[in-house]
């Protein structure tokens, strides 16, 4: 099988298509992580975020926000990247290794399906305020925050592209 295959088959454009895969890592008692996001440019805040989040556990699932989703959240500008490219590019980093699309403003439905271990989100949130914190804490898992770098934004990235115009 060819490397690009391997990253397409990371992801996920409907929660039910990832189902067998979830049930063997829970079979395997896999330590499952969840974060989510529009990940519209993808940088070094990302990148050490998730590489974060990823060795809370042994799987490492990211929720990743639709084009239209995205829109909704961010405004009529916004995604840059769409869908697929952002998905592709997520699933391309060797800590992640599932990636499920989700067309909601919130994540809660897809936190109930994937029923994660542990939820990642930045520290701009309270833990309780997370979405699918009941969730999780019901089942037992974990809720943690991560701090984000200082300077690395998608929204700051594109001002500073249109202040270079």
């Amino acid at each position: 099988m060819d490397k690009l295959q391997l990253i397409k088959d990371k992801i996920f454009f409907k929660q039910e298509d990832a189902y067998n895969k979830l049930q063997t890592w829970r079979f395997k008692e896999e330590k499952i992580v969840f974060s989510n996001g529009c990940f519209d440019i993808v940088h070094r805040g990302h990148l050490e975020y998730l590489a974060s989040a990823a060795a809370m556990g042994n799987k490492m699932i990211i929720g990743l926000n639709t084009d239209l989703s995205t829109q909704r959240l961010k405004g009529p500008t916004r995604p840059i990247n769409d869908e697929y490219s952002r998905a592709l590019l997520l699933a391309s980093l060797g800590f992640v290794d599932m990636v499920i699309l989700f067309e909601e403003d919130t994540p809660f439905n897809l936190i109930n399906f994937v029923q994660p271990d542990v939820l990642v989100k930045g520290s701009d949130y309270k833990a309780e305020d997370i979405v699918g914190y009941d969730i999780v804490k019901t089942k037992g898992g974990e809720i943690k925050t991560l701090d984000f770098i200082e300077g690395f934004s998608s929204t700051g990235i594109i001002k500073k592209i249109q202040n270079e115009k």
